[in-house]
């Protein structure tokens, strides 16, 4: 226990952005949320975009933004990135029901707890990529792109094609369910997520075993997903597919 706190709080000083980054990434950081944000809630209030995919627009713009950023400019900056969404994300719930931005990832379904499961979901995403980094490193990468891809295409496939539905775990009264298409597209998805993963982490090679290993985690990818409680699949589809990353690949 002793050495997992040691570690944790050698990336926490280690990962501290410095007063230059803070001043040149801090409102590009801000800058980037909030437009994919507002973009979203313009989409939606204005274009009766449905919440599952003005949602699933937002989540996809910060996850690949975090992976690209991890890839040019290191761990620090994409702490100092989920920082500043961090900020964006805490303003929109602020505003509350009625507000562009709240509407754009407040889904009606969560009714009464839509601003818990906005909540439970920053969270989500949080504690997965902080475990990510902490025990892997730069194959977190892996989690961002499985969770910026794979896991974002699910619940607008499911909006467009699903029509068959099975029930998921829910730690609030609100039903939770996801289809089988929605599911078929995360496991296409995640393994395309993977392959980006491979080319943009040194530490991930592709090999004649990549040809086995990666539909096998696109499959684990997708059954994590269906079967991760309602709003926490963030974190757990940053650190599985992560963990066997870093086994098998």
């Amino acid at each position: 226990m002793s050495a997992i706190i040691e570690r944790t709080v050698s990336f926490f000083i280690e990962n501290f952005p410095s007063w230059r980054s803070i001043l040149i990434g801090g409102p590009l950081g801000v800058a980037w949320a909030y437009s994919w944000l507002y973009l979203a809630g313009h989409l939606k209030r204005y274009r009766r975009v449905r919440t599952g995919y003005t949602r699933k627009l937002f989540h996809l713009a910060i996850f690949s933004a975090a992976a690209l950023i991890q890839w040019l400019w290191g761990t620090s900056a994409v702490c100092l990135f989920g920082g500043m969404t961090t900020l964006v994300i805490f303003y929109a719930v602020i505003r509350g029901d009625g507000h562009p931005l709240y509407e754009a990832i407040a889904r009606e379904k969560d009714e009464p707890h839509r601003t818990h499961y906005i909540v439970v979901a920053y969270v989500a995403t949080l504690v997965g990529g902080l475990v990510s980094n902490i025990l892997f490193g730069p194959i977190a990468v892996v989690g961002y792109l499985v969770t910026g891809l794979g896991d974002a295409v699910g619940e607008p496939v499911g909006v467009r094609f699903g029509k068959h539905v099975y029930r998921v775990p829910s730690l609030t009264r609100v039903r939770a369910i996801r289809t089988w298409e929605g599911s078929a597209g995360v496991l296409v998805v995640s393994a395309l997520a993977i392959l980006c993963s491979i080319a943009l982490s040194p530490a991930l090679q592709f090999s004649a075993w990549s040809l086995v290993s990666i539909p096998v985690l696109a499959v684990v990818c997708a059954g994590v997903e269906a079967v991760s409680p309602h709003g926490w699949d963030n974190v757990t589809m940053q650190v599985i597919p992560t963990y066997l990353a870093t086994v098998m690949l």
